[in-house]
């Protein structure tokens, strides 16, 4: 039997990452993985896919609507080869696991192709695609495995019509009208894929308003942009039914007075969001305990009640984000060596793909007011901003909010171009405990999206915005 110094089941952003450090801090590393390619789902069916798909159907609705008012003439129409668009993104997809697998072999990992669950706290058998079962012993096991999409209880998924963002991923034509059921991040981006390519979308949300945990400014402005872009809303809708007849998906709903409304589509998108996954993974065998919700109970360290036994990503608490995983994956690494990282979860920043993109770090207007904290406001239009009019990307803002007697900035939020590297800026501008004025003092090149974060901060600093 081999012994490893660490076992990580799972490898999405967080489990190859965690067996990236812990490698590099000379534990001898074993990874294990249910399916063929690493990555998991941000990169085979997540993250990585539907950005692919977003840029793909972006170039396209640019030259549809847009190239010709920046003097670029295509002769004939305009298709869309789906097919095509769909290959580059799995060949994209394809490169990214593959450079995975190059870290693994670079970093000696060794990779188990197969089911692993727990024999006891110390021994994970791990049952493989051909029927064989192999058992390791490893003194550390990390759990990184990760999410599934949820539905709701009385919908059935064909996966043909009635779909997961797993099988929008994979369509072979263009929805004429798609039913989104979720107003979320994965619903809307990929919502705006198939609209850009001809589909009528209509989303439907429980809540009263799209991206509900994010700022409501943001909510309000996305939703305003997209539907210009002729995405259709219907918020604080209560769906009650899906039922698919031949090539039609027929959906019922309640609206907020309860008067019951129905939606028919040939597509009907099921995003209400991801369940923590540890199906097949006998944790009860280890003695591990999970919370009330199906995640894993976890301390500050990210240990389970089961010293040896160490859980992170969308199995444990908090947001279900690539990058809170990969930061879980090196705090367990480096816990296991002795050292003492920290994570504050307060700035792990959250980003919506969509055009314009949304990004927002730090705390919202409405959890301020309700936590009694006294601040105030700086907030700046991208339309203001030379560089937002030269590339016709006007729409968003970037609003900064600041302790209102310290000068301390405790949230950023933004909508608009390249907004998912702009929130960067703000994560490293917090984590080091600055003002709006550090920030409103600091050089900003022009002309570039980043000055609307200069202007936002100068607003909230004794309004001294310039160029508004």
């Amino acid at each position: 039997m081999t012994e490893y110094d660490v076992a990580v089941i799972g490898s999405g952003p967080g489990g190859y990452v965690a067996a990236i450090r812990c490698a590099q801090l000379g534990m001898k590393t074993a990874i294990i993985e249910k399916y063929s390619t690493l990555g998991g789902t941000c990169l085979n069916v997540g993250c990585i896919p539907s950005k692919a798909l977003l840029d793909s159907s972006h170039h396209y609705e640019d030259a549809v609507k847009h190239f010709q008012e920046h003097g670029i003439d295509i002769p004939g129409e305009v298709k869309v080869n789906l097919k095509q668009m769909i290959s580059r993104k799995q060949g994209v997809v394809d490169m990214t696991t593959k450079g995975i697998q190059f870290l693994m072999d670079k970093n000696k990992i060794d990779v188990y192709e197969g089911v692993g669950s727990f024999k006891d706290a110390t021994h994970v058998n791990i049952l493989k695609n051909d029927g064989k079962e192999e058992t390791i012993a490893a003194k550390n096991t990390i759990i990184a495995t990760g999410s599934k999409p949820s539905t709701l209880p009385f919908i059935t998924l064909d996966k043909e019509r009635v779909i997961t963002s797993t099988e929008a991923l994979e369509l072979k034509e263009i929805p004429k009208h798609m039913i989104v059921i979720g107003g979320g991040v994965i619903g809307l981006e990929l919502g705006q894929v198939y609209k850009r390519l001809g589909s009528e979308v209509t989303v439907i949300e429980y809540m009263d308003r799209i991206i509900p945990t994010m700022d409501a400014g943001l909510s309000k402005e996305l939703m305003k942009s997209m539907k210009k872009q002729k995405v259709k809303f219907n918020l604080s809708h209560k769906v009650k039914s899906v039922e698919r007849k031949g090539k039609e998906v027929i959906v019922k709903a309640d609206d907020k007075k309860g008067k019951e409304v129905t939606f028919t589509g040939d597509y009907c998108l099921v995003s209400v969001g991801r369940r923590p996954y540890t199906d097949g993974l006998n944790v009860e065998a280890a003695g591990v305990q999970m919370d009330d919700r199906g995640k894993i109970a976890v301390n500050d360290h990210l240990q389970t009640n089961v010293p040896n036994i160490y859980a992170i990503g969308d199995v444990i608490r908090g947001a279900m984000l690539a990058h809170k995983a990969e930061e879980e994956g090196t705090l367990v690494a480096e816990v296991l060596a002795g050292q003492k990282p920290h994570i504050d979860y307060n700035l792990i920043p959250g980003v919506v793909y969509t055009w314009p993109e949304v990004a927002a770090v730090g705390k919202t207007e409405e959890e301020l007011i309700e936590a009694g904290i006294a601040y105030k406001v700086g907030q700046f239009p991208m339309r203001a901003l030379g560089r937002a009019r030269a590339s016709m990307d006007v729409d968003g803002f970037v609003k900064i909010l600041a302790d209102a007697s310290t000068d301390e900035v405790l949230g950023v939020h933004m909508i608009g171009a390249r907004c998912a590297d702009l929130i960067s800026e703000a994560v490293t501008a917090m984590e080091f405990r600055a003002s709006a004025e550090d920030i409103a003092r600091m050089s900003h090149a022009h002309p570039t999206y980043s000055e609307a974060v200069k202007e936002a901060a100068l607003a909230a600093t004794d309004d001294r915005a310039l160029h508004v």
